[in-house]
């Protein structure tokens, strides 16, 4: 009870609660697109462009001398990571450089970008570990007013446009010959995926963010029986796993993002060893 109290009255834990809820419903919104057009891996190449982003935020930052230095490290990762999204999608849609290579230059340039950046601006790769893994003391009242808004624009997207994306991510043949703007739907999940990475680096890390979108929908996958219900398991679980991760590594001494990992991947393995059995038991209740 003590600790609960302690909890809730820390001004920095109430910010990670705050901006880990927002991150466990907007991350699955998006995954779950992403895992229908088999794109699982595009959050990876999302999150390692964020981190040059994050390093031009800094060297900005430090060029004009704002302080504190980092305080354009978001707003950098969000640009950045809304171009190379942008990048990716132009490639991939015209085909001249496959999807896979795409994903790989984000994967390999925007490391390398970031850890050069951050040497310009005078820093270390020290300064980008809580970027990379995610880190409960990096959460500013900044941070949270990007979250929140952010979250408002992919809750209304993702969902207000759930039956146009979920008709592209289903069959992208069948919604080009209804009429719909293929191209602009294409970019519009690659830039929610994008401001998806962006909000969820403080908590979760560039590195381990894609697990935050993927993880809670393949749980959803496993026990719904529509895409409707996939998704709002994946944002249900995002939540659980999200806050259940902080309060765990605000006890322990362990990385937020690694912890909300561990705890998605560890249920994703207790419903898939038990799916049999849930499907025996749903098919019974129908005899």
């Amino acid at each position: 009870m003590n600790l609960i109290s302690e909890m809730l009255t820390s001004e920095l834990m109430i910010r990670a609660l705050i901006v880990a809820v927002l991150v466990g419903i907007s991350a699955p919104i998006v995954g779950t697109y992403l895992v229908q057009r088999s794109m699982a891996l595009m959050g990876d190449g999302i999150g390692h462009i964020a981190l040059t982003g994050v390093a031009l935020g800094w060297l900005i930052g430090a060029a004009i001398g704002i302080q504190p230095v980092d305080m354009l490290a978001v707003p950098g990762a969000i640009v950045t990571s809304m171009l190379g999204a942008a990048l990716i999608e132009i490639f991939r849609a015209r085909g001249r450089t496959g999807s896979d290579v795409a994903l790989a230059l984000l994967f390999y340039g925007g490391i390398a970008g970031g850890v050069i950046l951050i040497r310009v601006a005078g820093g270390t790769t020290t300064n980008l570990t809580s970027y990379l893994f995610g880190s409960i003391a990096t959460v500013s009242i900044s941070d949270v007013y990007y979250t929140v808004g952010l979250t408002l624009f992919i809750v209304a997207v993702g969902i207000g446009l759930r039956g146009p994306l979920f008709s592209l991510s289903y069959d992208p043949e069948f919604s080009r010959a209804s009429g719909l703007r293929v191209s602009t739907l294409n970019i519009c999940v690659a830039m929610l995926a994008a401001l998806t990475v962006s909000i969820s680096m403080r908590v979760v890390g560039v590195l381990l963010v894609s697990a935050i979108m993927i993880v809670p929908v393949a749980i959803g996958q496993l026990v719904a029986s529509s895409f409707r219900g996939t998704m709002a398991i994946g944002m249900t679980i995002g939540v659980i796993v999200s806050v259940a991760g902080l309060v765990i590594t605000y006890i322990y001494p362990f990385s937020p993002g690694a912890m909300i990992v561990v705890l998605a991947v560890g249920l994703y393995m207790i419903v898939a060893a038990l799916h049999p059995l849930i499907q025996y038991l749903s098919a019974k209740s129908h005899i």
